[in-house]
């Protein structure tokens, strides 16, 4: 092609579009920097996907079908962009690894029908590709879908089993096992293939339900790997270096978030996938509570004791989310710093609903990164925090995690928001949260409750501290 080495000239694209989503990997790293990583990983997929164009041999009725798929679905992309509310954020993350799972699974689909009925016998490599595409890719896709439906209560959010669940389960991928291989040595059969698609779509159904709402950060970014992984598969089957360096950062990106979700919650990936953890977790009461008495608080009160605090520390939750209150959060930081009052956030890695929840609801109401901490960096300065601020957390910030061996979350690491010296509450009702455990925080004798919405709660504790 006039001297050029077109093989090259594309090798040298794909080269330039790695490096700009390793370079946006490591900038999504720290808040400061996460949304220029975004832009900068963004147009490293626009390179890739325009390079792979060119790469392949498209008729022109072709490029108008891929034109026009670009085009409708970018606009639905931003049009959601736009319009999702934090509070739903985790639904979506959940229904766009979805997406990307059935989007590995078709086009593995596609390249195993291209091969049957060309007549073309597939070599080992590709057909085990091919099969681990749909596997991971359906799976994924059937799992999403599931953990959307518990995140937007279309489904219960609690764990839901029957007899002899793992049992069934096991069968049923030693049944899709056996048919892969069974694919594999007779080098392809489509009746055998629309077997494995059923059943890796039940699969992923089973593995989803027994999970309670408690673990679905864990859950989101497991299945975030799943779509990577399933894309890197399908890089495999089309020969495609891009699909495979992309994929591959996509699964291991989200097997190191996984890693992380857990630890932070001092428990298994076996554990949270097969534990049915948070089976409580229906708004029921814990028994016990009617014996124990709270201390309520007034605005008034609390304004006082806040704004007469050297320190203080505010922890939201994911009851800040459902209130959609970050703005008055901020607001109110903003008047007690006015004070002379030094504060900043604590922030538990599986707060909220999905990884990095309660990081991206304070970003959207511009909180200045550096007043986010997160549990390694803040709880050794709680015993010297004059006042703590905690919106709608439950689990975290329970001391059960740390001092109650038979307690369920016993090892979790918590923020130790109960060794300061005073603890204001904001909570709907004294029901439990996604693990369905009493907070022992709640009768602590440091500890004061405001009952109600928190966005109503923190106006009206904005309004008190005015008058102080």
């Amino acid at each position: 092609m006039n001297g050029i080495d077109f093989p090259l000239v594309i090798d040298s694209f794909y080269l330039v579009a790695a490096v700009l989503l390793f370079l946006g990997l490591k900038r999504l790293s720290s808040p400061a920097t996460a949304r220029n990583g975004n832009a900068i990983a963004a147009l490293g997929i626009l390179v890739a996907v325009v390079v792979t164009l060119l790469d392949r041999s498209i008729e022109r009725e072709g490029f108008y079908v891929i034109i026009a798929g670009v085009i409708v679905g970018g606009g639905v992309g931003v049009a959601l962009a736009r319009s999702i509310q934090m509070t739903a954020m985790p639904q979506l993350v959940a229904v766009f690894n979805g997406f990307g799972g059935a989007g590995s699974a078709v086009v593995a689909a596609a390249e195993f029908l291209r091969l049957s009925d060309s007549g073309e016998r597939m070599s080992i490599d590709v057909s085990v590709t091919i099969m681990l595409g749909t596997l991971v890719g359906l799976v994924t896709f059937s799992g999403s879908i599931v953990a959307f439906a518990k995140l937007q209560e279309l489904i219960d959010g609690k764990p839901i089993t029957f007899p002899l669940q793992k049992t069934i389960s096991a069968v049923i991928f030693a049944g899709i096992a056996a048919l892969i291989v069974y694919i594999i040595i007779a080098g392809g059969d489509p009746a055998a293939y629309y077997g494995v698609i059923f059943l890796c779509l039940l699969l992923g159904v089973l593995m989803v339900i027994p999970i309670g709402g408690a673990d679905m950060p864990v859950v989101i970014s497991l299945l975030n790997s799943y779509s990577g992984i399933a894309a890197a598969m399908a890089g495999f089957a089309l020969g495609n270096t891009m699909l495979i360096i992309a994929g591959s950062l996509v699964g291991a990106a989200g097997l190191i978030l996984t890693q992380i979700m857990t630890k932070a919650m001092n428990r298994s990936l076996v554990n949270v996938l097969f534990g049915a953890f948070g089976a409580q977790a229906s708004g029921t009461v814990a028994g016990g509570q009617e014996d124990k008495a709270v201390r309520e608080a007034t605005p008034d009160d609390a304004a006082v004791a806040m704004a007469y605090s050297g320190t203080v520390v505010l922890v939201p939750g994911y009851g800040l989310a459902v209130a959609r209150a970050q703005h008055q959060l901020k607001e109110l930081s903003e008047m007690l710093e006015e004070r002379g009052v030094d504060v900043r956030y604590a922030i538990h890695p599986v707060a909220g609903r999905m990884p990095g929840h309660m990081n991206v609801l304070l970003a959207e109401a511009d909180v200045p990164y550096d007043k986010l901490f997160d549990l390694d960096e803040i709880n050794d300065r709680f015993p010297n925090t004059d006042f703590v601020l905690v919106v709608g957390a439950n689990d975290v910030v329970n001391p059960a995690a740390r001092d109650e061996q038979g307690s369920p979350i016993y090892g979790m690491p918590i923020l130790e928001v109960d060794k300061s010296g005073q603890v204001l509450v904001l909570k709907r009702s004294m029901n439990p949260g996604f693990a369905g455990l009493d907070n022992e925080l709640f009768y602590k004798d440091n500890t004061m409750m405001l009952f109600g919405d928190a966005q109503d709660s923190l106006t009206r504790l904005i309004a008190s501290i005015k008058d102080v």
